[in-house]
């Protein structure tokens, strides 16, 4: 598998020369200054990619391409928005960038509540709170009808924290789900936007009326539209799953585990149309049994993320270390290396260690932190080839 690493453009505080020294092949990034439903210029993919190139490295994926929000619910652009994303996806084949991640979940491309969660060793991770969640959703957010989406049990933690929660806390809290965890994604929400719990209520209301199959057959309208052009250019188009793979803030989710993976290859059966493995959001759904996805789909991964998850008794989760929790990823790399080995892959969700803490780097991508967790992964990788050399030498 090839070794990739998410890079945020020349802006990004860690540089090409940095990531040359670390054995990463590959950069997974996107052209972030642009505007979500713009056309992407050929003459800008093209700078990025040399600019990649002069430093030794490819952009072998990327991520991502934004779906605009008017072509997952259905809105009268949606054509207009398709035909600018088939423009750009051809530019990007004109410039031999043949691999596109992209994502079809409503509003909020990922959730956590906390992203400084202490370990015992003093290095911090992401962390997913389902009462503070359902106090966002409750109690700030204020949305119509959301307590029918929990239990008595979580109803009566939220009115416990309510009790203690203080004014900071509810600002860290928005701060975190509406902001810090999107902003650098997808372009819906913005460091600095005055008012983002208006904003984000204004992207909810859009979802009125969309359940489960409309959204489903948006994402069949789309991949059906752009398929000839990734015929043409040889594009593959990989889904992230949702994360976390379940049903949000009264909104469909239609990427949270087999059966959702198996409609959405059959619903546009194309070679072009494939996923994003992502063992760490499909860990994060107890539903999930992320090795056995890995085999039952490796012929139709076409980018994989390497992370696990665990969760906890209390229905919280955790990114666990990379060799630990429901992920599995020894198994998984045994998996794609014995089923796909030319994938490109990428570590994700970093711990903060040593000195990341302080630099600024966007919540999930640390630097020393990936860079440990590639590490463990390239002894992974090392460990399985030879394990599929010896038994090749013994066959």
């Amino acid at each position: 598998m090839e070794k990739t690493w998410r890079w945020f453009g020349k802006k990004d505080k860690i540089t090409l020369p940095m990531l040359r020294q670390t054995g990463v092949e590959g950069i997974v990034t996107a052209l972030h200054d642009i505007p979500n439903g713009e056309i992407w210029p050929l003459e800008a993919i093209n700078d990025l990619k040399q600019y990649i190139e002069s430093h030794g490295l490819k952009w072998s994926v990327v991520e991502s391409l934004p779906v605009s929000e008017a072509i997952k619910y259905g809105s009268p652009e949606r054509d207009q928005l398709i035909e600018n994303y088939k423009v750009s996806l051809a530019n990007l084949g004109k410039c031999g960038v043949k691999t596109v991640c992209y994502n079809f979940m409503p509003v909020i491309d990922w959730i956590r509540t906390d992203l400084e969660h202490k370990w015992a060793d003093g290095t911090s991770s992401l962390y997913y709170d389902s009462t503070k969640f359902a106090y966002f959703d409750c109690k700030i957010l204020k949305r119509e009808g959301a307590e029918k989406d929990y239990t008595v049990e979580e109803l009566e933690k939220l009115s416990a924290l309510d009790k203690t929660i203080t004014e900071a806390e509810k600002e860290q809290l928005i701060d975190t789900v509406i902001v810090k965890t999107q902003g650098f994604i997808n372009g819906n929400m913005k460091e600095g936007d005055r008012n983002p719990v208006a904003g984000f209520n204004r992207l909810l209301k859009l979802y009125d009326g969309i359940n489960r199959n409309r959204l489903r057959e948006n994402l069949r309208y789309f991949l059906a539209s752009i398929m000839p052009v990734c015929g043409e250019w040889n594009i593959n188009m990989c889904i992230h799953p949702d994360d976390p793979p379940r049903q949000v803030l009264g909104l469909p989710r239609i990427v949270t585990g087999e059966e959702d993976i198996a409609w959405l290859l059959n619903a546009v059966d194309n070679p072009h149309n494939g996923l994003t493995f992502c063992a760490g959001s499909l860990s994060s759904g107890i539903h999930n049994n992320v090795p056995d996805l890995a085999k039952k789909f490796a012929g139709r991964t076409h980018f994989v993320h390497l992370r696990s998850a665990d969760i906890l008794p209390n229905g919280n989760f955790i990114e666990a270390g990379h060799l630990e929790g429901r992920g599995h990823l020894i198994e998984v790399v045994r998996i794609f290396e014995k089923e796909n080995p030319s994938l490109p892959f990428r570590v994700d969700h970093g711990r903060l260690m040593l000195d990341d803490k302080d630099k600024g780097y966007n919540p999930g991508y640390s630097f020393y932190g990936r860079m440990f967790a590639l590490a463990q992964m390239d002894g992974v990788m090392a460990t399985v080839k030879d394990e599929i050399s010896k038994n090749l030498i013994q066959n």
